[in-house]
């Protein structure tokens, strides 16, 4: 499939108003995608858990206007206007407007929340438009009945990826692929595409425990960690790596190889902070409490034999992740020995989850 595919030709059917709702999952990536080129195309591939509890649902009522001089919304966010989300929203809806033609022709009312506070450092940016982009396939099936799910699923993911990289791996579940990788089938620069293999029993629920260590605002914006691979000396490695752990995370998924898995994952978390450290301008993204967790969680591991492990984003909080099997264990060492490095003590526990959900 490429870009013109997803280009509609004449629509079959006609609507005035309605609405539509949906929620759309965060998700966290095992192997990390850093670094983009135009248009929102990765630099490397990348694979994901889709999540079940840190959701974003919302709702997009439309309704057809007289004059089509350009696209108009109302924001609301948690029921009030939010004008800070505004440009982000405008620019995704600039971006699309070629393969959703139908854009200028309705006024929006896009009305939306998290299940998480949207204050505790979980990036919401991937749920969001991931919800976004449902919605706005809703509205297209709408004028075209005869749009199969395969080409829904796939529009929305390409779609989602326009708003936000990473939101294209929040459209299916449970484990997403994003990035053209010769060991995955039907995968793609342009969408996530649901993993191809046979994931073993072991990953199938599996737990991922969000210790918040810092609330605050990203030191430094997603966009601009990404463009600090243009030139970085250590960027092509580090793509040639990420094609490599693909693989080999792959094979552990499907066999259940849980320590190959550790390996896998918390060295992608250290490697992705490794670049934002060795980038120019460079950033440290961690914090000390940060630290202090991995290393407790490396202790822990050593100690007991219990396949706990950590992952990050770019950021300062810790995603613990754990079979369904050792739950009871890791969260009572979560309470006894973690929780003291995160702010105010919170936590979020969340597992595996299966993708976007319509409400509608």
């Amino acid at each position: 499939m490429t870009e013109k595919d997803l280009i509609p030709s004449a629509y079959t059917n006609q609507v005035d108003k309605g609405s539509f709702e949906w929620s759309a999952p965060s998700n966290i990536a095992l192997v990390k995608y850093w670094g983009k080129k135009a248009n929102q195309i990765p630099a490397n591939p990348s694979i994901s858990f889709t999540l079940n509890n840190c959701k974003t649902i919302t709702k997009l009522a439309y309704e057809r206007k007289e004059d089509t001089n350009g696209i108009s919304f109302d924001l609301l966010f948690e029921g009030q206007p939010k004008e800070s989300f505004r440009p982000k929203i405008e620019k995704f809806f600039e971006r699309v407007a070629g393969y959703l033609p139908f854009l200028e022709e309705y006024h929006f009312t896009i009305d939306t929340h998290n299940t998480f506070p949207h204050s505790s450092g979980i990036a919401s940016s991937a749920s969001g438009m991931a919800a976004l982009a449902m919605n706005l396939m809703s509205l297209e099936r709408e004028l075209n009945p005869a749009m199969t799910d395969e080409h829904f699923y796939k529009k929305a993911s390409f779609l989602a990826r326009l708003g936000s990289g990473s939101a294209c791996r929040s459209i299916n579940g449970s484990v997403v692929v994003w990035g053209l990788h010769a060991e995955v089938e039907g995968s793609s620069d342009l969408f996530g595409v649901p993993f191809t293999g046979d994931v073993h029993e072991v990953f199938r629920n599996y737990k991922d425990t969000i210790l918040l260590v810092d609330k605050g605002e990203k030191q430094v914006s997603s966009t601009v960690g990404h463009d600090l691979m243009h030139g970085h000396p250590y960027a092509e490695r580090r793509f040639a790596q990420a094609h490599d752990n693909l693989s080999a995370i792959k094979k552990a998924l499907t066999e259940g190889d849980v320590s190959a898995f550790i390996g896998i994952v918390e060295s992608e978390a250290l490697t992705l902070h490794a670049m934002m450290m060795t980038s120019m301008p460079y950033f440290i993204l961690m914090k000390p409490n940060t630290l202090e967790i991995i290393n407790h969680i490396w202790k822990f591991r050593q100690d007991t034999g219990i396949p706990v492990c950590f992952t990050l984003d770019a950021g300062a909080n810790v995603h613990v992740l754990y079979p369904e099997s050792v739950a009871v264990e890791v969260l009572g060492f979560i309470n006894a020995e973690l929780l003291v490095y995160c702010q105010n003590n919170q936590y979020i526990c969340d597992e595996v989850g299966t993708g976007a959900l319509s409400l509608y």
